[in-house]
């Protein structure tokens, strides 16, 4: 990772003159279980990944922001008013909707204005929040430079605000809190209503068993009219059977509530309630048997996902199918749907095999070429280097 750190700091020197006050950076996530629970109330169990999103920044003295990035040319330059206008980059939107939610919540009569550059590792469009790498790696810069004394949980809500306020994607705290609080060889178990985490250890290396993601290159946009339909779908329920969140159903409550769902609501909301229980039922396995014991928990997910929630893609269906079918334990997509990746629990001795054959698959179906990369679980969003 030295490289990027590096690349880091010469991209700013380049684009802006003179060397940046510091670089920051956080990881992306990937989901082991726990998908749409988040903004339902519910539970999840993500891993910050080995890859990274790092910014380098200083302080310019004025109002004004300019941002640069090693994947995009030119520098965007605006006020935090101007933030969500049109004129502004999407990609730029994240870097400048956090800062914009940070001022607004903690003003100051000082001038509050950044130059920022931009590099990641993490794979943009693949379900790998690499907005959320985004907004933490600015989210944590902007809490050092500006003295805010803000902790991970108030940096992952800021993150969160700004995707919903700024961007206009409905997503819930899961990934923010992931690449903020994630620690190495663990899950973080999130309750996404309180906030509250909780470290589980994963002991993957110990079981000789690879977290492998796949990128099916099938780009998705959580700001999509299929997101929001789900997330609206989600709500209206819980309005229909009394609660404030889905969390709040249980089986037996779903049950008795039958008769006032249609039969898609009623299968958004036995998705929720069933995954939430197969996020703990997750955690007790790991803590009581150890990894080798989850995949099918994992790929009961999928299944729910796909029938239930209808949020997979073939590609994505056929990841998980293969990866089975291949020697993997489990699996299942991961992230919100409707592209993105697949993470399979992998027998060491199998990976090859796996990889392989999803590979020929996708051949043989017409697709592009898919990614692979091992998933590491790794440290949250941190200061690099002065």
């Amino acid at each position: 990772m030295a490289h990027l750190l590096d690349s880091a700091k010469a991209g700013f020197l380049t684009t802006y003159g003179e060397p940046a006050e510091g670089v920051w950076s956080a990881p992306g996530r990937a989901n082991l279980i726990g998908e749409h629970t988040d903004y339902n109330g519910g539970f999840a169990l993500p891993l910050a990944i080995d890859r990274r999103t790092w910014v380098a920044v200083r302080c310019n003295g004025t109002d004004r922001f300019r941002v640069a990035s090693a994947m995009y040319t030119g520098v965007v330059e605006a006020l935090l008013s101007e933030v969500g206008g049109d004129q502004i980059p999407k990609w730029a939107t994240y870097v400048l909707g956090m800062a914009a939610v940070l001022d607004a919540g903690y003003p100051s009569s000082e001038p509050r204005g950044v130059d920022i550059f931009v590099v990641s590792d993490v794979p943009l469009g693949a379900g790998l929040s690499s907005s959320a790498a985004l907004e933490c790696s600015v989210g944590v810069a902007l809490n050092d430079l500006w003295n805010l004394g803000l902790s991970r949980t108030d940096l992952a809500l800021a993150g969160q605000r700004a995707e919903n306020t700024v961007v206009g994607a409905p997503t819930g705290v899961m990934d923010q809190s992931a690449s903020l609080k994630g620690k190495a060889d663990s899950a973080i178990l999130l309750d996404c209503r309180s906030n509250e985490t909780e470290v589980v250890p994963l002991g993957l290396r110990a079981d000789h068993l690879v977290l492998l993601i796949v990128d099916t290159r099938e780009e998705h946009s959580h700001a999509d009219n299929e997101y929001a339909e789900r997330r609206a779908s989600c709500e209206k329920a819980a309005a229909l059977l009394g609660v404030a969140q889905l969390r709040d159903v249980d089986e037996e409550l779903l049950k008795a509530g039958r008769h006032l769902l249609d039969d898609e609501t009623y299968r958004r909301v036995r998705h929720v309630v069933s995954e939430d229980a197969r996020v703990l039922e997750t955690v007790r396995v790991l803590r009581d048997s150890g990894p080798l014991n989850i995949g099918s928990l994992l790929t009961q997910s999928h299944i729910s996902l796909r029938d239930d929630f209808e949020v997979t893609t073939q590609r994505l269906n056929l990841v998980v199918d293969v990866a089975l079918a291949h020697g993997a334990i489990g699996a299942r997509m991961t992230g919100g749907g409707f592209g993105g990746s697949a993470i399979a629990l992998v027998p060491e001795n199998c990976v090859d095999e796996v990889i392989n054959a999803i590979g020929l698959a996708f051949v043989a179906a017409g697709y592009g070429e898919p990614g692979f990369f091992r998933a590491v679980a790794s440290d949250g969003a941190r200061k690099e280097s002065d």
